[in-house]
């Protein structure tokens, strides 16, 4: 499909780009743990590191235009985002570096495994979108204590310790590029559930982190000469997701429930299925 791609495909890759925008934007996520596997499907024969050029570029586009939408509503955690950010820096090349030298068959056994690890986490964490309260810890010389103040009014105050969370970071910024997923959906838990982040700020400050993430591997992915062969699918993903994003940070005010999560945990679970089996029994 890439060099000689027909209209009515172009135009079905901004399709997919839209619903990726959109949902991946609603849940803090960048849409490239939805992305990456149908990529897979789509596209068998394709090298393992051209297609995470092109979903991390995508998430990318994705992750700029949502964290955009929710800078405008005053909810990103701006100091915490640059902390964490810089911290998946490292990982992040050295991931991308990873996938060029992994055979497709390994990378898709890979992938398949923490896919269903994924939907799994789904299935099994809280209903509750907002974690359980913790005991009041008094400040410490090791903790950071952040202050946000939201276009609507409403102040968050929490207390988490950098350090954890620079550990963190370091190993999912190579997760996160070598699997080609951006990791916004491991993120948002990570800050929610680990660092006692409001979900409320867990979910934009996800989309700032991961912005930052998702254009380093895609500055390596063009320095190593990946990006070259996706560029047009990446583009027109892209033109879909702009539109996107936007739709799902209005959405992330108006739409809750846990259903949506556990639909495609559902869905994750069968692409996982399928991706190993055709790994292993091709």
């Amino acid at each position: 499909m890439a060099p000689h791609a027909t209209t009515l495909q172009y135009l079905g890759l901004i399709a997919l780009g839209f619903g990726v925008g959109t949902y991946g934007t609603l849940v803090g996520a960048g849409g490239g743990f939805l992305l990456m596997p149908l990529l897979l499907l789509i596209y068998p024969y394709e090298d393992a590191h051209v297609l995470t050029a092109i979903s991390l570029a995508v998430v990318f586009i994705n992750t700029l235009s949502g964290a955009g939408a929710y800078a405008r509503l005053k909810r990103i955690d701006y100091k915490s985002g640059l902390i964490f950010a810089a911290a998946t820096i490292p990982g992040a090349i050295a991931g991308v570096l990873t996938t060029a030298s992994v055979p497709r068959r390994v990378f898709e056994a890979i992938f398949g495994v923490f896919l269903i690890g994924m939907a799994l986490f789904m299935f099994l964490r809280p209903k509750s979108e907002t974690p359980p309260p913790r005991e009041t810890e008094a400040p410490s010389r090791y903790s950071l204590t952040r202050v946000v103040h939201t276009l609507g009014g409403i102040s968050f105050e929490y207390t988490y310790y950098p350090l954890l969370g620079i550990t963190v970071f370091f190993f999912l910024g190579f997760l996160a590029s070598f699997l080609g997923i951006g990791g916004g959906s491991l993120i948002v838990p990570i800050l929610a559930y680990l660092l006692n982040f409001p979900v409320f700020i867990a979910t934009a400050t996800s989309q700032f982190i991961v912005a930052i993430l998702t254009f380093t591997s895609s500055l390596t992915h063009i320095w190593i000469g990946s990006f070259h062969h996706g560029a047009h699918r990446a583009a027109a993903l892209g033109m879909g997701v702009l539109i996107g994003a936007q739709m799902g940070a209005y959405l992330s005010n108006k739409l809750k429930g846990s259903w949506i999560i556990r639909s495609l945990a559902l869905a994750l679970t069968l692409v996982g299925v399928r991706i190993l089996m055709a790994t292993f029994w091709p």
